[in-house]
């Protein structure tokens, strides 16, 4: 079994083993769906990584600093995606990652999966270097900050799935919008496991070490136009304010992450409903209905058909957990890094998760600050309690790093947080 960086492709490899387009016959036959597509089993033996960054053109204080779409896709050439180049072929950078843009002209690369954090590190930074090049080739430039303090919430991307997603968290707040527009993070994919004993211990520490962790990584203290408060990530602040009920699952309460993730994605609330016809720009989906309405009939008027296989696995991409099942495990919480920096956090999760017995040993480093979540967003470092466990875990992790280079970088983070320091850069951010 692989990890991919991409949610989406390891959904659509699901699909390969099965007939695309089946219905399901019952709420169980879905949840055991979920439980395969989401939780491939495997020996834990690859990594992938998620980078992204705000973007802009000018300066970026302008009101029109956000690329233009055209000039993006110029400049991307065979590399652009399609959802703003709709005849490109979409080819990966020359070390394997894929270019994807978020709505509010975020740029992102989705790594090939390897079979080390080294080689992870080694062919990411170059293709890195290379979308840079690319990019400014039309003065655009990258900014490494996890949230622009600077510009208004403003989505670039007029696909259906977004303005569906804009509608839907519009009437929770103004947190969707900016989660969608001024945000950036760093994002780490490890696999599951290699059987359901495994898979619990590996889910059980990803989530134990979050709160810590995301104290040790958060860099974002500004977030233009959210509502007054002092954060240490605001940008982890917009992902648990704006619908819990899809980001925030109740995983203390499941004795088995695989039952326990199938059951809660059928009961988030749907985020949109593909149409059936290519030109049809609203996917609303009905208030307050969940995949399971949908599966039961309950939503037959309004949506006139039963979901299939290909509508589960839509589903799937639309839930946003601090830790996202979606073949592999997706860690979701750390903030964008500064510079070259995300490779600290990705030398960190390989090393916690490298055996067994680290495994058990960072868990419970991380026991007392487990549930922690919205003080690390809040009060990161500040927090004498999150910082101890911080300094704890990345002296594990440094214990335990693969290479002398992920050893250097790890101990640098560990100084940082062992002084309360926030991560910082040379580059300019922007003031983001």
């Amino acid at each position: 079994m692989a990890v991919t960086a991409s949610p989406a492709d390891v959904l659509r490899s699901g699909l390969d083993v099965s007939e695309p387009g089946g219905e399901f016959s019952s709420r169980a036959a879905a949840e055991a769906y979920v439980g395969k597509v989401c939780f491939k089993q495997g020996p834990p033996l690859l990594i992938g990584a998620e980078l992204e960054w705000l973007t802009a053109q000018g300066e970026l204080s302008a009101t029109n600093s956000r690329p233009d779409l055209t000039v993006l896709a110029d400049a991307l050439g065979p590399y652009a995606p399609r959802s703003i180049s709709p005849d490109s072929p979409a080819d990966p950078l020359p070390g394997g990652s894929r270019v994807t843009l978020e709505p509010g002209g975020q740029i992102e690369l989705s790594s090939a999966p390897f079979g080390t954090a080294a080689e992870l590190c080694e062919r990411l930074r170059a293709d890195t270097t290379s979308l840079r090049e690319l990019l400014e080739s039309r003065g655009i430039r990258t900014l490494s900050a996890a949230a622009d303090a600077v510009r208004q919430p403003l989505r670039v991307l007029g696909l259906p799935r977004y303005q569906a997603m804009e509608r839907s968290f519009a009437a929770l707040g103004p947190f969707g919008a900016l989660m969608m527009c001024n945000t950036a993070a760093t994002q780490v994919s490890v696999d599951a496991g290699a059987d359901p004993a495994e898979i619990a211990a590996r889910w059980r520490v990803l989530h134990a070490v979050g709160p810590a962790l995301l104290a040790a990584f958060a860099r974002s203290p500004g977030l233009h136009t959210a509502p007054p408060g002092v954060w240490a990530s605001q940008r982890m602040r917009a992902w648990q304010r704006l619908d819990p009920l899809r980001t925030r699952p109740p995983v203390q309460d499941w004795a088995d992450p695989i039952t326990g993730y199938a059951r809660w994605a059928l009961d988030v609330p749907l985020l949109c409903v593909r149409s059936a016809d290519p030109q049809a720009a609203d996917w609303s989906a009905p208030p307050g209905a969940t995949f399971a309405d949908w599966l039961c009939g309950a939503l037959d008027e309004e949506i006139g058909r039963r979901p299939d296989r290909s509508d589960l696995d839509y589903h799937l991409t639309t839930l946003f957990p601090p830790v996202r099942a979606a073949g592999h495990l997706e860690v979701r919480y750390l903030d964008a890094q500064p510079g070259d920096d995300w490779s600290v956090p990705v030398y960190a999760i390989d090393a916690l998760l490298s055996d067994p017995g680290t495994i058990t040993e960072a868990t419970a480093l991380a026991a007392g600050t487990a549930d922690r979540w919205s003080e690390a967003a809040r009060c990161g470092l500040a927090d004498p309690d999150l910082r101890a466990a911080a300094v704890a875990l990345l002296d594990l992790a440094t214990a335990h790093a693969a290479t002398p280079t992920a050893a250097a970088e790890l101990a640098a983070a560990t100084e940082r947080c062992r002084r309360g320091l926030m991560p910082t850069g040379r580059e300019d951010d922007g003031g983001a």
